[in-house]
């Protein structure tokens, strides 16, 4: 196999001691054999690093001195790979068999596309199965309101969601991001911007990943499981960090990536949900306000951010503004997919 089928599998650990042994064990059982494993632990005090020292054989692993954030850590860790393409990953994520081959077969099939995700399914903390089987995310979209969900998030899997489809971005808890994008993309030589520090740093990465000019592919045939905590019903169930970053990086992303065309199709929609938070914060989650002494203080470097983004923008608005919707977008991949198998036959003769 040769260095553009080569996939950097990047895993960020802080206390993930319940889950990452059955996480790395079902990236090693994959039989995509041209891998390799990078794990970047963030000064974990549960055990964490008890477990990661079994794996020393098979991955390589850092152990931080101090917990720099998701967003931090895995731009470490992808500097520390070199395959042609990255696959982030959470530990509390299961791979089911042929995970890695299929996203990297979708990969193949339009060099447009910088990032492919699969079909994750929702998993309980103590990895038992639901009693119906629940979607955790085909794919990112995002509504005017400028939030961003998972596409079919707590749907009963009935067997939906089987074509390939072109989609706004990919979770970071397992997305497939091809190299010449993320160096395209970054900026100040970062992929997830570390002033994020955790959460909504994958869907900064989609918003950008548009702008300028690269496509996200959903493949049906990538399987996995996944325990997800943050969800639009439970905020009050998490912890106060998680809650202000969840807030100051919603205006981070937005005023890094929005085009003025963008703001003035949803202002009515952007205002109240804007609003709605602040009334929040004020009113209910006060360690939330810590969020906007941090925009205001580093506005200087966020505004170069975006001057920096919007100089390589290629996307055009109108295109940009098809993808904000109430209700998930996508666009079928089909006849790319049949065009490439009829290549890959008449290849063979």
């Amino acid at each position: 196999m040769s260095y553009n089928d080569r996939v950097s599998v990047t895993i960020v650990t802080y206390n993930s001691g319940r889950f990452i042994k059955r996480c790395l064990e079902s990236v090693l059982a994959q039989k995509y054999a041209n891998k390799e494993i990078l794990v970047i632990d963030n000064a974990s005090t549960d055990g964490t690093v008890d477990i990661l020292e079994q794996f020393e054989d098979r991955c390589h692993i850092v152990y931080n001195d101090e917990n720099r954030g998701f967003a931090a850590a895995q731009n470490q860790a992808i500097a520390l790979g070199n395959g042609a393409w990255v696959l982030t990953l959470n530990p509390d994520v299961l791979l089911l068999p042929g995970f890695i081959e299929s996203l990297m077969e979708a990969g193949q099939l339009d060099p447009k596309v910088g990032s492919v995700c699969g079909k994750l399914l929702t998993i309980r903390s103590n990895f038992d199965l639901p009693d119906k089987p629940l979607v955790d995310s085909t794919g990112i979209y995002f509504t005017p309101m400028l939030r961003h969900l998972d596409r079919g998030s707590q749907e009963v899997d009935n067997g939906h969601y089987t074509q390939y489809e072109y989609v706004f971005g990919a979770t970071a808890a397992a997305a497939l991001y091809r190299r010449r994008m993320i160096e395209d993309i970054s900026v100040d030589g970062e992929f997830f911007d570390s002033d994020f520090f955790v959460y909504r740093e994958d869907a900064d990465v989609a918003w950008r990943a548009q702008l300028l000019g690269w496509r996200c592919l959903y493949t049906p045939h990538a399987r996995g499981y996944h325990v997800r905590n943050v969800l639009p019903g439970n905020r009050r169930a998490l912890p106060p960090e998680i809650n202000m970053h969840s807030v100051k990086n919603r205006f981070l992303m937005r005023a890094k990536n929005m085009s003025g065309d963008l703001y003035l199709r949803n202002w009515l929609s952007i205002t109240w949900r804007d609003t709605l938070v602040l009334g929040a914060c004020l009113l209910n989650e006060w360690s939330s306000l810590k969020a906007f002494p941090f925009v205001f203080r580093n506005w200087k470097r966020l505004m170069a951010k975006r001057r920096e983004i919007m100089r390589r923008k290629r996307a055009d608005d109108a295109y940009i503004a098809s993808w904000f919707a109430y209700e998930p977008v996508s666009r079928p991949a089909q006849k790319l997919v049949g065009r490439t198998a009829q290549r890959t036959r008449a290849a063979r003769g």
